[in-house]
């Protein structure tokens, strides 16, 4: 297991639900954080339990919706700090259609522009000072949605992230630095719903195993709920027989 002590992670939409659980797990394993959100007041509370566990924490804030603010964004992150380890977690998923066939075109570029474009864009920026630093871990979060015509929007634009990340794995193998894909599962967040099957504190530690692998494993695609109720050490050791 790798050590993250002393590291830096950047979090995107880290204020609650997954990116919350994910920022804590990080700050359990001594990683010192970059937390976003849409506005610096929604990370606040979290900075500050999170500082208390004796990790160095700063918070940033923009608009993922709007193109202008990706590099402002991006700016900030880098002055703050190196950046070791990244989880794209921010994500939108738009009310259902009301029918088939009429996704609209709002809701499809805004989806597309959240939680594909944004996306792509942070990772073309912190990528190469990772491969040029020989060390990093950039872990995309995906969707299991399937056969729900009624979510295109959402399931067109996380299938994008899919690809993107299956393309640009085999480039990255030899380099130190891994991109995976990682499915947190159906939560009881604001994007999954009051009806989710899931308990969002079931994402650790499986949300963790990426972030932790010490063998090249670009490209593979991590289920958070296959390591549900499992203590660290044995989720890392199930990920090596997987």
């Amino acid at each position: 297991m790798i050590s993250l002590h002393g590291k830096w992670a950047f979090v995107t939409g880290a204020s609650r639900g997954v990116g919350a659980h994910l920022a804590t797990g990080l700050a359990q394993q001594g990683c010192n954080l970059v937390l976003h959100s849409r506005d610096l007041s929604h990370t606040a509370d979290l900075a500050a339990r999170l500082r208390a566990t004796g990790v160095s924490v700063v918070a940033v804030a923009a608009e993922l919706a709007d193109p202008a603010q990706i590099d402002p964004l991006l700016d900030s992150v880098q002055a703050a700090a190196q950046i070791d380890i990244l989880y794209n977690n921010a994500a939108i998923q738009v009310a259902k259609q009301k029918a088939l066939w009429q996704t609209s075109p709002q809701d499809l570029r805004r989806s597309l522009e959240v939680n594909l474009v944004s996306l792509i864009r942070i990772c073309d920026r912190l990528a190469p000072p990772m491969v040029a630093r020989g060390w990093g871990r950039i872990i995309n979060l995906t969707s299991g949605i399937a056969d729900q015509p009624e979510q295109t929007a959402y399931a067109v634009s996380k299938a994008g992230v899919d690809k993107y990340v299956r393309d640009f794995a085999p480039h990255l193998r030899g380099t130190g630095v891994q991109m995976t894909l990682l499915d947190p599962g159906w939560l009881r967040t604001d994007l999954g719903g009051p009806h989710a099957p899931g308990d969002p504190d079931s994402v650790l530690p499986g949300a963790l195993v990426p972030a932790l692998m010490d063998r090249d494993e670009n490209g593979r695609f991590f289920q958070a709920q296959e390591y549900a109720g499992l203590p660290l050490d044995a989720a890392l050791h199930k990920a090596l027989t997987l």
